[in-house]
């Protein structure tokens, strides 16, 4: 191999050297390049995968929405949140009583190159939402999040799946369908079966309803999941799983330029968009996600610079980073800049519903799980696993969102581990041989299985978990699984409880309840619990506009849950994020975790 003298100079003298050694145009021209801004911080739980069609988790669902575009997307500074064009032209035409929805995509919108477009530029079409929308329906595909779509009421598109089930075969993508129409090339119409007042807040899920090709496709076949190809401004360069994920700017991203509509006294909006106001975006060249599971290793890359976001904190590190809830003074000295929210999400615990021993709507089984609910002391959990960092959660009704009331009180917040003695005693769970642990009323064991994470974090749930149930004298075995692998057996039903955390998607409280409702039973409703009484009432709510009478359908929906406790949800989170002097322009978003192309990276700030 030959080796060039400037890059002997390089190696044995340096830069400077090599710099000398040039001619002064070449000189100044290799000093005057501009290093690319990266962006790089860490996932504490991995991705799955990257086809929108196949992924229901957080940490997938922030990859996508950076690579595709749906027809609308939130604007990134308003608060309440609200949905802009972002591939349409223009706000839906809406007609037939929320029925008919009529969209127009702006020309002139590629798709990022790539070899299933066997060298010629593709442009976004209407017939993409079309096909997009449908492979959801395709039952080779087994979307998790199906059952979302279905629930939009697309003409005739459960009659499409039953028909592509009923003869085992792939989804018939070239059959007409009433509800999916591409009118022209670039008009779309959705026509519902019955009125969704709220689904423009669908229609701008970037992260599941973004444009994909169906080239692409096809081309892939099964490695779909490993090659997302989309018209958003990121593309992705490199994913080792579990351990690395790269993307870079699209080189053939169109002209896009920053804007957003802060509230008039949201201070640090109005400064955000005075500055970047008319910026064209992506500002960055690259994010490299690392997945750190550990909390320590993940917050020491973060204060060592190797990382530029701490997003979120690790709660083991809350009392050093922020001490009263403020940023410490040796970060504050460093110029950093805390990020802090009361989040729309939850942390919860699903009781399998369809399991022997904590599922089931007898008496004695719904005493079962509210005993179990009202032994865990989530106020210490609060303070010795969580440092404080979060509030008692009364229902699966998030903060922010339609239908949650602070002021609202419940049995699902209650410590009584005397009253939880007690229901145990009054339905049977007693010790019927003497070994000092509950058995079931038929005589056998009572054993809880409790899905966990191999983490240290983890591992303080646990350990919680484990004094809260011996105090009840209920036998407990825990068993670690990699998140992914647990998620799936949750979906499969092969889980008895998990505690696990969601955070919501718009700010219409009726999506976290989608956790109980009956027919989603198996994707986002884990619990599998089923229930007609609360299936009529989520059906109202779907159709009802907002006002007074749906918020008190969401009350009713929100005592049931109580009631019959298929799921415990323990807490609202806060999110503390720690961003170096060096990002500019971050802001964690209320609604759905997309962000890299409304920040900056200042490389003359890094040391």
């Amino acid at each position: 191999m030959r080796t060039s003298f400037a890059s002997c100079l390089k190696k044995f003298f340096g830069a400077a050297a090599l710099l000398a050694a040039l001619p002064l145009s070449l000189a100044l021209a290799a000093e005057a390049k501009p290093a690319p801004k990266v962006l790089r911080y860490a996932f504490e739980i991995a991705e799955t995968n990257f086809d929108p069609a196949q992924i229901s988790d957080t940490y997938s669902r922030t990859i996508t929405p950076h690579i595709f575009e749906a027809l609308y997307a939130f604007d990134y500074l308003a608060l309440p949140v609200k949905a802009k064009p972002l591939t349409a032209a223009a706000l839906p035409e809406v007609t037939n009583d929320f029925k008919t929805w009529t969209i127009k995509l702006k020309p002139g919108i590629y798709f990022a190159d790539d070899p299933a477009f066997k060298g010629k530029k593709r442009e976004l079409t209407a017939a993409d939402y079309v096909f997009s929308f449908k492979r959801f329906a395709d039952p080779k595909i087994k979307a998790p999040l199906y059952a979302s779509l279905e629930e939009m009421g697309i003409q005739g598109l459960r009659a499409l799946r039953d028909k592509a089930m009923a003869e085992k075969r792939a989804l018939d993508y070239d059959a007409p369908l009433p509800g999916l129409r591409a009118l022209d090339r670039y008009t779309l119409q959705i026509n519902l079966d019955q009125p969704r007042p709220r689904l423009l807040d669908n229609l701008a899920s970037n992260d599941l309803l973004g444009a994909v090709a169906r080239e692409v496709v096809e081309y892939y076949g099964d490695r779909i999941t490993e090659h997302p190809v989309g018209t958003g401004p990121f593309v992705l360069k490199q994913w080792r799983r579990s351990s690395l994920i790269v993307l870079e700017k699209n080189p053939g991203y169109r002209e896009r330029f920053y804007e957003a509509e802060p509230a008039a006294d949201d201070a640090e909006g109005q400064a955000l968009v005075a500055r970047f106001k008319g910026r064209r975006i992506p500002m960055i060249d690259r994010v490299e996600i690392s997945i750190i599971e550990e909390s320590q290793p993940r917050w020491l890359s973060f204060l060592n610079g190797e990382a530029d976001l701490s997003f979120i904190v690790p709660n083991d590190f809350i009392n050093t980073a922020l001490p009263g809830g403020k940023l410490a003074p040796n970060l504050l000295k460093r110029g950093m800049h805390l990020h802090r929210i009361l989040a729309a999400d939850e942390a919860f615990t699903f009781f399998n519903m369809e399991d022997p021993t904590v599922g089931g709507y007898t008496p004695a089984q719904v005493a079962l799980r509210r005993a179990i609910s009202l032994g865990l002391d989530v106020e210490k959990e609060i303070r010795q696993v969580r440092r404080g960092q979060a509030v008692l959660a009364q229902s699966h009704v998030v903060p922010h969102t339609s239908g949650y009331d602070p002021k609202y009180r419940s049995e699902m917040s209650n410590y009584d581990p005397a009253r939880a003695a007690g229901l145990l005693d009054a339905y049977g769970f007693v010790d019927r041989d003497g070994d000092g642990w509950r058995d079931r009323p038929d005589g056998s064991p009572l054993l809880l299985e409790v899905a966990t994470q191999p983490d240290s974090q983890s591992r303080q749930y646990d350990e919680l978990w484990q004094r809260s149930f011996d105090a009840l004298h209920i036998r407990v075995k825990f068993f670690a699984g990699k998140w992914p692998e647990q998620m799936k057996a949750a979906r499969a039903g092969k889980l008895m409880l998990w505690m696990m955390g969601n955070q919501a998607d718009s700010p219409d409280g009726l999506e976290t309840l989608q956790y109980m409702y009956g027919p989603q039973a198996g994707n986002q409703n884990i619990s599998r619990f089923r229930l007609k009484e609360f299936d009529d009432l989520y059906e109202r709510m779907l159709v009802m506009p907002d006002g007074p009478e749906r918020e008190a359908l969401l009350l009713q929906a929100k005592r049931i849950q109580a009631a019959y406790m298929p799921i415990k949800t323990h807490v609202h989170r806060i999110r503390n994020d720690i961003s170096q002097p060096w990002l500019i322009g971050y802001r964690r978003p209320m609604f759905r975790n997309e962000f890299w192309h409304f920040v900056d990276i200042d490389n003359s700030l890094r040391p």
